[in-house]
């Protein structure tokens, strides 16, 4: 987004600069001709849902250490905001309970499978990701230039090399998986 922003050809206007680093967000497939702010197609009214049901996290940040607006969290208001959405209140510590969160590695090593951590050193989110591989079918794959979720969009022919090998990756992993339970749901009844 910044990068939109910062490298505008001479002469931008700033409307102009700060239009480009919208698009990335608003329009990162190009063929949007306008866009409308609350008609958002990421699906974010989803992630409330879960910031609400299931992941609170706090927020909240300063002039000095942001682009964005000085924002003060707070819990009432956060509490309000879901039970008029959604009519739930929140549960600030389901996510450790349900899931141990005191050590992840060994809740994922004693009782998952299948995982695929995919981690952008440029998304700033990675910092609280499992960066090492835990397990043979737990698996990170961690690369400098990805930011968030970028696996996850719509392929193009703009992709990088980096992200066309990574995507392959994931299907060949999740292709085993859906082979290795083919395999053992096939020994059951051969016998």
């Amino acid at each position: 987004v910044c990068r939109r922003i910062d490298e505008g050809p001479a002469g931008t206007s700033i409307l102009d600069r700060i239009y480009e680093g919208a698009n990335v967000y608003y329009n990162y497939t190009g063929e949007a001709k306008c866009f409308e702010l609350d008609d958002d197609p990421h699906g974010l009214d989803g992630w409330n849902w879960q910031a609400c049901t299931e992941m609170v996290m706090p927020m909240s940040c300063s002039k000095e250490s942001s682009m964005f607006p000085p924002y003060e969290y707070n819990y009432s208001s956060f509490e309000e905001d879901c039970f008029k959405n959604f009519g739930v209140k929140p549960r600030p510590k389901w996510i450790t309970t349900e899931f141990g969160g005191r050590n992840i590695h060994i809740a994922l090593k004693n009782f998952g499978s299948n995982i695929i951590f995919s981690n952008g050193l440029l998304d700033p989110w990675s910092g609280g990701s499992v960066l090492q591989n835990i397990s043979e079918s737990i698996v990170s794959l961690v690369t400098e230039e990805g930011a968030h979720h970028i696996d996850l969009r719509a392929s193009t022919e703009n992709d990088p090399d980096w992200l066309v090998e990574q995507r392959a990756i994931e299907i060949k992993l999740i292709q085993g998986w859906i082979s290795d339970y083919h395999q053992s749901y096939k020994a059951v009844f051969d016998m």
